[in-house]
C-alpha cells in the first residue's frame, strides 16, 4: 500500500496547523483490518486535531458503535470476520448519526452506490492521499454538524473552525489547543450537563488513562473560564455538583 500513505506520512510534519478545516477535538472511529494502514490513518487525523480510536474487526467495531457515539466512522467494508456494510445497516436500524466514509479497495461504480445508499455519507477508494481522506472526514462533520459553515456563533463568542480561534469583539483569545477543542465541544452540547468522564473520554479517546483522577480536566476547565472572563465574556461554565460541568449564554 501504500507510496500515497508514505508520501502523505511524510507531509504530516509540513502541514502541521495548514489545514484548511480543523473542526475541534471530534471523535473518529477508524475500521480497518491493516494495522499500519490504521495507523498512518489515526497519526494524520490525530495531527489534525481529531480524537481516533481504532477497531481493527468486525465485532470490536460492533460493540464500539453499539455503546458509544462517533462524529465520524472511518469504515473498511472488507472486514475479516464480518461486512462493513452491516455496521452500516446496524448504525442506520440504531437511528445513530455518526458520519460514515467508507474506505475500500472495490472501485467500481456498483460498489459506490451501494454504499451510498446504504446509508455511508461519502466513499473514498484505497488506495488515497491521506490529506483527501482528512478533508472528506472534515466536509462530512462541517454538513453535519454545522450546516456547511466554518464560523460557529455563542452569544458574542465566534469560533473559526477553519482558523480555530476563539474570537470576542474581533478579539482573539489566547487559547491552547485543548482549550479551544474544550470550548467547540461546550458550545457543541450548550445547555447540556456534561460528565468529567465524558470530556475526558471526548478529548482523549482511547489514548486517555481512564483513572479516577480528574485534576487535569479541573485545570484545562479553570484555565478556560479564565480567559473567557478576561476577555470579557459572562463566566458560560457552571459546575454541577456531583455531576459535571454545563455552558450556558451569559445573558438569558
Amino acid at each position: 500500500m501504500y507510496e500515497l500513505v508514505a508520501e502523505a506520512q511524510k507531509a504530516i510534519g509540513i502541514s502541521k496547523g495548514k489545514s484548511p478545516l480543523k473542526p475541534g477535538a471530534m471523535k473518529v472511529l477508524i475500521v480497518e483490518d491493516e494495522p499500519s494502514l490504521a495507523m498512518s490513518i489515526k497519526a494524520y487525523l490525530g495531527n489534525e486535531s481529531f480524537v481516533c480510536e481504532i477497531a481493527p474487526d468486525f465485532y470490536t467495531a460492533q460493540e464500539k458503535i453499539s455503546l458509544y457515539d462517533y462524529t465520524c466512522i472511518v469504515l473498511d467494508i472488507s472486514l475479516p470476520d464480518g461486512s462493513g456494510l452491516s455496521l452500516l445497516q446496524q448504525l442506520k436500524a440504531d437511528n445513530k448519526s455518526d458520519g460514515v466514509l467508507i474506505i475500500s479497495a472495490r472501485n467500481s461504480l456498483d460498489d459506490k452506490v451501494a454504499g451510498l445508499h446504504a446509508g455511508a455519507d461519502d466513499y473514498l477508494t484505497k488506495p488515497f492521499h491521506l490529506p483527501e481522506l482528512g478533508a472528506r472526514v472534515s466536509a462530512i462533520i462541517r454538513r453535519k454538524l454545522y450546516n456547511g459553515n466554518n464560523i460557529v456563533l455563542f452569544d458574542e463568542l465566534q469560533l473559526d473552525l477553519a482558523e480555530k480561534t476563539a474570537t470576542v469583539n474581533n478579539t482573539i483569545i489566547d487559547l491552547t489547543r485543548k482549550e479551544y477543542d474544550l470550548l467547540l465541544y461546550f458550545i457543541s452540547n450548550k445547555n447540556r450537563v456534561i460528565s468529567k468522564q465524558a470530556i475526558a473520554t471526548h478529548l482523549w479517546g482511547d489514548d486517555m488513562d481512564m483513572a479516577d483522577n480528574f485534576d487535569f480536566i479541573y485545570t484545562h476547565i479553570k484555565n478556560l473560564r479564565k480567559k473567557l472572563v478576561q476577555a470579557g465574556c459572562p463566566d458560560y461554565i457552571k459546575s454541577v455538583y456531583g455531576m459535571g460541568y454545563k455552558l450556558t449564554a451569559g445573558r438569558q
